[in-house]
């Protein structure tokens, strides 16, 4: 075993003892940035509660097991429970941190193409995106036949998302590439900076470096293929990628042809992430949990106070993000810059989305973009914030069941990019 190797399991090793222990607190200091902000420890403690809960407790954490050849070093540690068990996947990374975070019910369990995509209808290829360190690779998806046909740029949401936007089973990306791929519309997405270098980005990194860079690129990418009508490139966001769609529609020259907003949050990101918190607590409650709040509210409170600067520790930050990325999110307005584009937009918000809300983000929405003919706005009462199915109450637990973006959503986009 060498000396990397070992490095690895290390943290695994202590990464596995937090976990046992129920410090969630600790275990998602561990965490890369990014993966903080996506999963927050409330959200880890519901998650593993969930988990291990719903299978007769947990009985014991297993020796974890690295798998060497890439970087971050994947790493998998069983969970076996009185009924069953799981699998916790991560990744440790050069700098000793965690670098995504899966727990798997299946083991590995294969993304299945949903039934309304048909691969013999398309080809995909795989692209380079941007220059210089930062640059992201991504995945080109043709529609067989020549074209010229309408395009569109995927934009993930916040976390260190791959081109699929991963989570659990589920790629919710790659279930609207091939179901729009398969219905005449050229689709490119890629891998996130914070994906794909997360020990390479600077200490200012900001949402708009997260995104703009390879979203240009990827329009101007498209833009220049002779099979996609380069009047007709647009923009699908889902979640922190539909909140970023318009500035990124604002910087594009000549403009993109349109804005396909997927559960786009409009409340400030730290008033969001307290109201998520108490959401979750109430679903397992007890000490830590009020405690687990409590400190995200204090922590959001810095963001929004008068004392924010560029020095102000992340570690007096929501989810350990640095004070550049919270000043520049203060700064951003996306409802006022939506309003100001004169561009046709489609707004779709699944009504069991307990993140992104009908009540906290599509009613603000709605009141910025009123009168506008061009733009459509529509919920769809059964979906969650991944676009998939369900019925009762969303939970995080829901994201670990295999599932795909409902058809309906794939043909509602297709038919607006088609001018159906």
């Amino acid at each position: 075993m060498g000396e990397n190797e070992n490095r690895v399991l290390e943290v695994a090793r202590a990464f596995a003892a937090l976990l046992r222990a129920g410090d969630f607190t600790g275990a998602v200091e561990m965490f890369a940035p990014p993966v903080r902000a996506a999963v927050p420890a409330e959200a880890l403690r519901l998650a593993w509660t969930t988990e291990t809960d719903g299978r007769g407790g947990a009985a014991a954490i297993g020796e974890p097991v690295a798998r060497p050849g890439d970087e971050p070093v994947r790493v998998h540690i069983p969970v076996s429970c009185g009924d069953g068990g799981f699998t916790v996947v991560t990744s440790v990374g050069a700098d000793g941190l965690l670098h995504g975070l899966r727990l798997d019910p299946g083991e590995g369990a294969a993304w299945q193409p949903p039934p309304y995509a048909d691969p013999a209808r398309f080809t995909e290829t795989e692209v380079r995106l941007g220059s210089g360190p930062l640059a992201v690779p991504g995945t080109l998806s043709l529609p067989v036949g020549p074209g010229p046909r309408p395009a569109v740029v995927l934009l993930s949401g916040g976390g260190a998302f791959d081109r699929d936007e991963s989570s659990g089973p589920n790629k919710p990306l790659k279930d609207l590439a091939w179901g729009l791929a398969s219905r005449q519309v050229a689709v490119l997405r890629f891998d996130k900076p914070t994906f794909a270098h997360p020990d390479r980005l600077p200490a200012d990194f900001t949402m708009a470096d997260e995104y703009l860079p390879p979203a240009l690129a990827a329009v101007e990418l498209l833009r220049a293929r002779p099979e996609v009508d380069p009047n007709r490139v647009h923009l699908v966001g889902h979640s922190m990628g539909g909140k970023v769609a318009p500035r990124i529609a604002a910087a594009a020259e000549p403009p993109v042809a349109g804005l396909v907003l997927l559960a786009a949050d409009a409340q400030p990101m730290h008033e969001a992430a307290v109201r998520v918190a108490r959401h979750l607590a109430t679903l397992v409650p007890g000490p830590q949990a009020t405690e687990m709040v409590a400190a995200l509210a204090r922590q959001a409170a810095v963001v929004a106070g008068p004392g924010l600067t560029p020095d102000t520790p992340a570690e007096s930050l929501p989810f350990g993000l640095s004070a550049s990325y919270w000043l520049d999110l203060r700064d951003y307005d996306q409802l006022a810059t939506a309003a100001g584009l004169s561009l046709p937009m489609l707004i779709l918000q699944g009504g069991r989305d307990y993140q992104v809300t009908v009540e906290h983000d599509l009613a603000r929405w709605q009141q910025a973009l009123a009168d506008r003919p061009e733009v459509a706005i529509r919920i769809h009462p059964e979906l969650n914030h991944l676009f998939i199915p369900g019925t009762g109450p969303a939970t995080p637990a829901e994201y670990a069941r295999p599932g795909h973006v409902a058809a309906a959503v794939v043909e509602e986009i297709a038919g607006r990019l088609l001018g159906r």
